[in-house]
């Protein structure tokens, strides 16, 4: 097989191929015996069938376009490998007229991923962020760590947020109990956004005693009934408050390994210390990335935008759904609407596409590779946080294509260790002195 490529238009191609009739015979015979395989001819068995019977009694046309139909596209897909084509259209494809002695000629035009290409990527100066720990953040690790450890106590107020409620919920359609939807003897944390939307803000302020009613529709984490319109009455029992323990040495041995608050408060100093390290070097990393992508200016096709635009767009509304609410709830609690979600999903788009083929760039560049081991051990870190078998995992992955997206995650990863591998870094405050 001999292929030809040239741009044709902004990110367009046309690949010209060609291929001799002795390539494609294999290809023909396949042809001749899915036919054989499918047709019934009386005085001939399935699958035994000549090539001239078929001819006579099928048609060499429908043999043709048996043969067209998968012959051209494993053409096709080794030509887009051979040319290290990313093809972001189906392609339009155009066949010569086709004779079984002579080349097989078809044209496929198609639109492509852009490949710019980064200069000067090596030695890109930025400045890690100061690493410091301060008292405050030391109180504010050790507030959260009081708040795990606070005891409940009856309380004679209104309920507020961080407070808890005995409840007994009941919902009901036309008097009818939803037994999935009702609650007894429940206790119910204000503020975490459980059960049902809405609940939280219904209970602020109530004390013990109180009866709300009120309706609303069931989220998607009641399966067959989400949607239902259902009307609810909560009968609150009792409002507790937290009670927290006093920040001394009996609350670091019952908090810790420690004995004396003084020990609790330098091991987190310490742990602070090396989790805002690893922001800082994430930070840089981000840093690094931006800095590549703007030595780079390229204009995306809109199809790739598009693409990418909804798949963020969709994710979001996958994440308030599993969190039992719809997206256009948590966008209107957000402040914003459908639009102001695409527009900034499209910005986010635009860069996350840029970054891809800024790293892909340095990776063809510096000729970077994916072992065997790298890709069997992150399909196997995969596995392990989805609860799988890694081996019925890879599995999937290949049959559904993703192991080659996998593949590109980790080249891109490397490319940019090897960005952050070779800038100039410089610990915010050197700068200067």
């Amino acid at each position: 097989m001999q292929s030809t490529i040239e741009e044709t238009d902004k990110h367009k191609v046309k690949l010209t191929i060609e291929v001799a009739p002795d390539e494609f015979g294999t290809e023909l015979d396949a042809a001749y015996k899915r036919i054989a395989e499918q047709v019934k001819i009386p005085g001939f068995r399935k699958g035994k069938i000549p090539r001239k019977v078929i001819d006579a009694q099928v048609g060499r046309d429908a043999v043709m376009q048996e043969f067209l139909r998968h012959a051209v596209s494993s053409y096709y897909s080794n030509a887009v490998r051979e040319h290290d084509l990313a093809p972001i259209s189906d392609p339009d494809i155009s066949i010569d007229d086709v004779e079984i002695d002579k080349p097989l000629k078809f044209t496929a035009e198609l639109e492509v991923r852009p490949r710019p290409t980064i200069e000067d990527y090596k030695g890109i100066e930025v400045t890690k962020p100061k690493i410091e720990v301060t008292e405050p953040d030391v109180d504010e690790y050790i507030e959260h760590l009081r708040d795990r450890f606070a005891e409940l106590e009856v309380v004679g107020r209104g309920a507020k947020q961080g407070d808890f409620v005995l409840v007994d919920i009941r919902g009901s359609v036309h008097g009818e109990e939803v037994p999935d939807a009702s609650r007894l003897d429940y206790l119910y944390e204000i503020g975490s956004g459980e059960v049902l939307p809405g609940l939280d803000k219904e209970l602020e302020g109530k004390r013990k005693g109180e009866i709300l009613k009120f309706n609303a529709k069931l989220p998607e984490t009641f399966g067959d009934d989400a949607g239902k319109e259902v009307s609810f009455q909560v009968l609150i029992k009792e409002v507790k408050g937290k009670k927290l323990p006093p920040t001394d040495d009996d609350f670091a041995k019952t908090a810790s390994e420690f004995d004396t608050l003084e020990e609790l408060r330098a091991d987190v100093k310490e742990k602070l210390k090396e989790l805002k390290g690893r922001e800082a070097d994430a930070e840089v990393r981000e840093l690094v990335l931006q800095n590549a992508i703007e030595k780079v200016d390229v204009e995306l096709p809109d199809k790739l935008v598009d693409a990418e635009t909804e798949h963020r767009v969709h994710t979001a509304r996958e994440r308030a759904e599993r969190a039992g609410t719809t997206l256009e709830a948590v966008l209107q609690e957000q402040g914003w609407d459908e639009l102001r979600l695409r527009s900034d999903a499209r910005t986010h788009a635009v860069r996350a596409i840029k970054a891809d083929l800024v790293l892909e760039s340095v990776a063809r560049q510096e000729e970077l590779k994916v072992t065997a081991e790298e890709l069997a051990a992150e399909v196997s870190a995969l596995a392990q946080a989805l609860g799988r078998d890694p081996k019925d995992l890879a599995k999937t992955l290949e049959e559904t294509g993703q192991i080659t997206s996998l593949a590109g995650d980790i080249i891109r990863s490397k490319a940019l260790d090897l960005l952050v591998e070779h800038a100039k870094v410089v610990s915010e405050g050197e700068q200067n002195e």
